[in-house]
């Protein structure tokens, strides 16, 4: 059975179906996000955003104000941003260990890339550090995030966690901890005792990709 194109030869989307990903521009790629052949908005989009990592930071009103692309559109290009950044958090099982700081890192990141608010999570882990379950806690401002240790261990506790990781992004991409980061640390350590579910480290992962882990900092 041969598979009938209806776009022209050579274009972005044939390539993509016929096999060939690494034939098709970013150009190209980003009108089939978009959903839209008119060269002119997408180069008014790649003007704005010159490289793919300034996609992250990309909202709805960002993509709506640019002209060409109304709602329809946006919604397919913030689709494919955050499948994207959900596939470079999967891993190959359900339960994947989580034992030091770049474990975290590696598995957050994807998640917490581009966001402009401080993101708090709370991984709960078995046993053996797998990954039981993983919830964002609180979304903050841009330079803090506000965590209620309750609500935090009371996830802990309903997904039958033996002990957390915690962690969060600096939007301002500097992941050294602030003194509310420790603090806030110090009152999770203590709560987690009185419960029976330890605290491993708090990983702050900035924005350009370095992060921090108060454990191997000292501070837990």
């Amino acid at each position: 059975m041969t598979l009938r194109l209806i776009w022209g030869e050579g274009s972005a989307e044939s390539h993509l179906v016929e096999g060939y990903p690494g034939a098709v521009s970013d150009a190209g790629l980003i009108s089939v996000m978009l959903g839209s052949s008119d060269p002119g908005v997408v180069s008014t989009l790649m003007s704005s955003y010159p490289t793919p990592d300034h996609f992250w930071h990309i909202c709805a009103e960002d993509l709506t104000s640019l002209p060409g692309i109304g709602p329809a559109k946006a919604a397919r290009f913030l689709a494919c941003l955050e499948m994207s950044r959900r596939t470079g958090a999967w891993r190959q099982g359900n339960k994947p260990v989580i034992s030091t700081p770049r474990d975290v890192f590696d598995y957050c990141w994807p998640l917490l890339r581009g966001s402009d608010r401080e993101r708090f999570c709370t991984l709960a882990l078995g046993t053996k550090n797998h990954l039981l379950k993983m919830q964002e806690v609180s979304v903050g401002s841009l330079n803090a995030s506000i965590v209620h240790p309750r609500e935090l261990f009371k996830f802990a506790v309903r997904a039958s966690a033996a002990s957390i990781v915690v962690v969060h992004n600096h939007p301002s991409g500097d992941p050294t901890p602030s003194g509310a980061d420790i603090q806030l640390t110090h009152r999770l350590t203590k709560a987690g005792d009185l419960l029976g579910i330890e605290l491993l480290d708090h990983v702050i992962i900035g924005d350009g990709g370095d992060f921090s882990s108060l454990k191997e900092s000292g501070l837990i």
